[in-house]
């Protein structure tokens, strides 16, 4: 008996389920916009302990924006790239609203606030003023502005997470989100040095952590990017298209018979 060809649909189909099988499923982003934290909740009365670092904090604040204000100005005026206007502008801009907010806690608070930059930011002023070139004047802003934005950081985290006063929690909430804009606003220029910015601190072990309850072991492979714990999707797939090689094989035998 003669044996009948495979047709050539059967065996296209099953080319393109197995190549389908074996190639690696690309990762899932999300198109939403990132929500701005809402404020709810956070109240503005006073009310709660006011420690050192809380004082500390708000009058930290207020120096950022009496040096910041004049630096945007600075590159507002004197500056020929149109970016690096229009940015020293938006976070001048924004830094008289951030010390409206800042001026009212202190008041409230009771804390007595700077009226001048200190020493160093007064001499990141006057490197300003003092550059030979625009290009050069651009270039200081953005990096100083850059590495000024990222050293706050770990102090509105920490006021933000351990303080007890809820005007100060306010002012954090408020801060830390001026300050992310005001970051990626430098960012936007194109011409932030990353490699001169400060190393960050070598990590610490967190003391206590024991291993990952059994519990848990899901998620993490979850986290991890594998569907089951000890068994990974390579794993899988290689299952799977050895059984569709035996599904095409077996097929093949069937048709010859005939």
């Amino acid at each position: 008996m003669k044996a009948r060809r495979i047709p050539r649909w059967l065996v296209a189909t099953l080319a393109l389920s197995l190549a389908f099988m074996v190639t690696p499923a690309g990762v899932a982003h999300a198109e939403d916009a990132v929500p701005v934290p809402p404020n709810t909740g956070l109240t503005d009365k006073g009310t709660g302990t006011l420690t050192a670092s809380d004082r500390d904090f708000v009058i930290k604040v207020r120096l950022a924006g009496l040096w910041e204000v004049p630096a945007g100005n600075i590159v507002a005026e004197k500056s020929e790239n149109p970016k690096v206007v229009k940015i020293g502008q938006e976070i001048a801009k924004q830094h008289v609203s951030l010390d409206n907010l800042t001026r009212a806690a202190a008041k409230k608070l009771g804390i007595s606030l700077p009226n001048q930059p200190n020493g160093d930011q007064q001499f990141w002023l006057s490197e300003m003023r003092n550059a030979p070139t625009t290009e050069q004047l651009d270039q200081i802003f953005i990096d100083r502005l850059r590495a000024a934005h990222g050293n706050i950081f770990p102090a509105i985290g920490t006021i933000r997470a351990t303080t007890r006063n809820d005007t100060v929690r306010k002012l954090a909430q408020h801060t830390n989100q001026f300050v992310m804009t005001h970051m990626t606003l430098l960012e936007s220029s194109g011409i932030v040095d990353y490699a001169a910015l400060p190393t960050a601190p070598a990590p610490k072990a967190a003391a206590g952590q024991g291993p990952v309850p059994v519990d848990n072991q899901m998620l993490v492979a979850a986290t991890e990017g594998g569907s089951v714990p000890g068994l990974s999707n390579t794993v899988i797939l290689i299952v799977l298209a050895a059984a569709l090689v035996v599904g095409v094989v077996t097929t093949m035998r069937i048709f010859r018979a005939r």
